[in-house]
């Protein structure tokens, strides 16, 4: 009962700072700036302490994954119209490879792959978030935040993140309730014996409603007007093909994480939130759906541009 306490404790407050830091641009990009770098040095940290003769530098690959986020707002946001915002996150990277010549590792091919895969597995998925929080646009659109950038056209619509937040914990939610329930049929027993098929479909149903919802309050009333939705125009299965992908993308983030907890035999990566375990252990189907969202967003736009 206790521990159930500090679960429902944590996932209020969890819940809480996060939609609230989508209000308002600068909170939303700190906040996750941070997120990334907590979620970097979790991963090196996993890393240095359960593979063997292996060792990440984590300060640097901390500090790498934390500004390539910022350099990712800034250039998303108009705040830094030029690519050469990048380039001090090449500088650390190229650091990152080059160091090994020096240090005689036992195993520097396996350091640096686990120093890029901390930038490719946590820090480049999270950057997304700018992707899809700052549009371009011809022009200011109702609603949205406009910035005051170096390009005015461009805006804010936390409503495409924090979408993707939503269903995701409607696909657990779902998938928790109705597994729990009738949960027979084994999703992915080698890697989490948990999850069943039966819960996976009762979480997308529940994310197909949450995304039904959604489109109705963009199209058709006034709620959550900073939250405006109006850039990227999409239509009733649009949204539900969004909900849908974010299921089978946040489900794999999942199991991925998982796997990557068992391969170093462990049962949570961290303890930073309380009951919850770790970062990675939070925001693993995140990692996997921003990108997938990111993907699946851009290319309904070039199909019907």
């Amino acid at each position: 009962m206790n521990n159930f306490i500090v679960r429902t404790i944590t996932s209020v407050l969890f819940v809480a700072v996060l939609v609230s830091s989508f209000l308002n641009p600068l909170a939303m990009v700190l906040l996750f700036t941070l997120i990334s770098a907590m979620s970097v040095r979790e991963f090196c940290t996993l890393i240095n302490n359960n593979v063997e003769k292996v060792q990440v530098n984590t300060f640097i690959s901390t500090i790498a994954g934390a500004y390539l986020f910022l350099s990712m707002a800034a250039y998303c946001s108009g705040y830094s119209p030029s690519a050469t915002v990048f380039v001090p996150y090449l500088v650390t990277v190229i650091y990152l490879l080059v160091s090994e010549l020096y240090l005689k590792a036992e195993k520097p091919i396996d350091n640096w792959a686990y120093t890029m895969m901390s930038q490719m597995y946590v820090a480049l998925p999270l950057s997304m978030i700018n992707v899809l929080a700052f549009q371009q646009t011809s022009g200011g659109v109702q609603g949205c935040f406009t910035l005051q950038t170096l390009n005015p056209s461009v805006i804010f619509c936390a409503i495409v993140p924090l979408s993707v937040f939503i269903f995701l914990w409607l696909n657990d939610a779902g998938a928790y309730c109705v597994g729990s329930l009738i949960g027979k049929h084994k999703l992915f027993p080698r890697i989490s014996p948990g999850k069943s098929w039966e819960g996976s479909i009762g979480g997308g149903c529940l994310v197909v409603v949450a995304a039904i919802g959604l489109w109705y309050i963009t199209e058709n009333t006034r709620i959550l007007d900073a939250l405006s939705f109006a850039p990227y125009h999409l239509s009733l299965p649009a949204w539900i093909g969004m909900g849908l992908v974010v299921v089978v993308f946040g489900t794999w983030g999942d199991l991925i994480e998982s796997l990557l907890k068992r391969t170093l035999g462990i049962k949570d990566s961290g303890n930073v939130l309380p009951g919850h375990g770790g970062m990675l252990d939070r925001f693993d189907s995140t990692i996997l759906a921003m990108p997938a969202v990111t993907v699946y967003l851009y290319t309904i736009s070039m199909i019907t541009n």
